[in-house]
């Protein structure tokens, strides 16, 4: 059902303040503060209408009203206008940014850092993924008699090594020539597309070394999945203290405990890497304990693939408009940074 311009002019008016102020909103309040031009009592019914409608609650009797979750819906898909950060915010952006950073680890830290400092919420980074990354290079060196290392140089600039055991008969050229093979076949692939692509070539090609060469293969994989609960990065976890709805010790606990939980955070920044912006309200969380919780994500890329994602986690009482606004902002940087270091 669709709103009346009057209805949404309350709606908006009463979630805007209550962002503000983090107090339940009266008719009062909006006839004084937002210029409707109506009276207080007009707005008191068209708020009693919004209430059964589902878009406001009454936390109690004789309060004012808040938004539900479904009033955060329609605010986001339809009421809040797209801003630009601040200059102040732009700039510190940019100082961030323009520090020496030859390390991709580092530039992942200093991006969870500047969004948690400019929004004062939780920042989450997930870094690059190696199953999103494409892969330029593969190098076999033999380091001892058996042994040999495996590295393989990605598209983000990322260098994964293993070690892996060969056939005491497999000398260097023979290394040399498996590393060119790989190479040329899977230059310009994901990892995870690695084996099916293989399968088809070595029934022809080093059928002889086979075994070995599927062996590398399960250790590039092996690499990629042992390490992606450990690439979640979070920064200002305790800023949640600093909201009124979280002055519960107990709720804030629960909040601080999920952050604790590795391959929760994992999926949480995985489910945003289909969209450019992602944003989950409240009750739309598939985790209990932050039910009351919005969840913002970005995408990043480097040349363009996307390979990770960057947001903020706090009360669905946030300022989403100029939340985005930063997200979008720092992701473009951080996708400019990466795209330059990978080359």
């Amino acid at each position: 059902m669709e709103l009346e311009e009057r209805k949404l002019k309350i709606l908006q008016a009463v979630i805007d303040d209550y962002i503000r102020t983090a107090e339940p909103v009266g008719s009062r309040t909006i006839a004084k503060k937002y210029g409707i031009g109506i009276s207080s009592a007009t707005i008191r019914n068209e708020m009693s209408d919004l209430e059964e409608m589902g878009y406001l609650e009454q936390p109690h009797t004789s309060a004012g009203r808040v938004p539900s979750d479904k009033a955060y819906r329609l605010y986001v898909d339809k009421l809040m206008k797209a801003t630009m950060p601040s200059k102040e915010q732009i700039r510190a952006i940019k100082e961030y940014y323009e520090k020496r950073l030859e390390e991709i680890e580092k530039v992942i830290i200093q991006t969870a850092k500047v969004l948690s400092d400019l929004t004062n919420y939780t920042s989450l980074v997930l870094s690059p993924q190696l199953s999103k990354v494409l892969i330029k290079k593969i190098q076999l060196a033999a380091i001892d008699k058996g042994l040999a290392l495996v590295v393989i140089v990605t598209s983000a600039g990322i260098l994964k090594d293993s070690i892996i055991k060969i056939p005491e008969t497999v000398g260097p050229g023979d290394l040399e020539k498996i590393s060119n093979m790989l190479t040329e076949k899977l230059q310009g692939r994901t990892i995870m597309d690695s084996g099916s692509l293989l399968s088809q070539v070595m029934e022809n090609e080093f059928a002889v070394h086979r075994e070995l060469v599927q062996r590398i293969v399960r250790e590039i994989k092996k690499s990629v999945l042992d390490s992606k609960y450990k690439d979640v990065y979070l920064w200002g976890a305790t800023n949640i203290f600093n909201f009124p709805e979280y002055h519960d010790i107990v709720k804030a606990k629960t909040f601080l405990s999920i952050l604790e939980e590795k391959p929760l955070l994992f999926d949480l920044m995985m489910r945003g890497i289909e969209s450019d912006i992602s944003i989950t309200i409240g009750e739309e969380n598939k985790i209990k304990e932050i039910k009351d919780c919005s969840i913002i994500t970005a995408t990043y890329k480097i040349n363009d693939k996307t390979i990770g994602t960057i947001g903020i986690i706090g009360p669905t009482r946030m300022p989403y408009s100029n939340i985005v606004s930063v997200i979008e902002y720092v992701e473009k940087k951080l996708s400019d940074v990466l795209t330059e270091m990978s080359k």
